[in-house]
């Protein structure tokens, strides 16, 4: 098996990539087990972001790195809190706190103008300079619900309407889940890109 850092210690994301990356002989660990710090997200993008934390990952474990930034964009609010998805309530927000937040920000916004989407960009280095980091991408379309309902998943999940399914993200199966959702649809790409890209 060949071991690569996630950048990441949400457990949610680890599981994710980790089931989707097994196939391919690959085993994730956590940046943490490297005791790798945390990145300063200083870019204006999601690509920028994640190669940003998949460089500093690789740099200090000396492992391939995979990285994801990712976030909701809030059409009502011009694309809001995008980037700034995980700190939208406060620098030491926690899911909840973001997602109050993001409610009351569209209490009077109509419930056909509350249309959102979930957007992930995965970064996959072989090393921290490597020149040339395979990037995937994946969205994931729906709206903005009033209240939070279901206890799967994680971020915006409960307050994420799937109009194709009629439920919250967070009261789908974890397999439906990862067939549909912009994280899912970018580890697809990726995996695809890591097999065309293995000599």
């Amino acid at each position: 098996m060949k071991k690569v850092v996630v950048a990441s210690g949400n457990p949610g994301k680890l599981r994710e990539i980790g089931n989707m990356l097994k196939e391919l002989e690959i085993e994730v660990v956590p940046q943490s087990e490297f005791g790798v710090p945390e990145a300063e997200e200083t870019g204006t993008t999601f690509v920028e972001n994640a190669i940003i934390k998949a460089r500093n990952a690789a740099r200090h474990s000396g492992l391939p790195a995979i990285a994801d930034d990712s976030g909701i964009e809030v059409d009502a609010l011009g694309g809001a809190p995008g980037v700034y998805s995980a700190r939208y309530g406060g620098p030491e927000a926690g899911d909840g706190d973001n997602n109050r937040k993001l409610l009351e920000a569209l209490t009077d916004v109509a419930d056909e103008q509350r249309t959102a989407r979930y957007q992930a960009v995965l970064v996959y280095m072989e090393h921290a300079d490597d020149p040339t980091p395979l990037i995937s991408q994946g969205s994931w379309e729906g709206r903005i619900l009033r209240e939070p309902v279901g206890e799967n998943g994680f971020g915006y999940d409960p307050i994420f309407m799937v109009t194709s399914e009629a439920c919250s993200a967070a009261e789908l199966e974890p397999a439906i889940k990862n067939r549909l959702s912009h994280r899912g649809k970018a580890l697809r790409k990726l995996v695809d890109l890591l097999q065309s890209n293995t000599p």
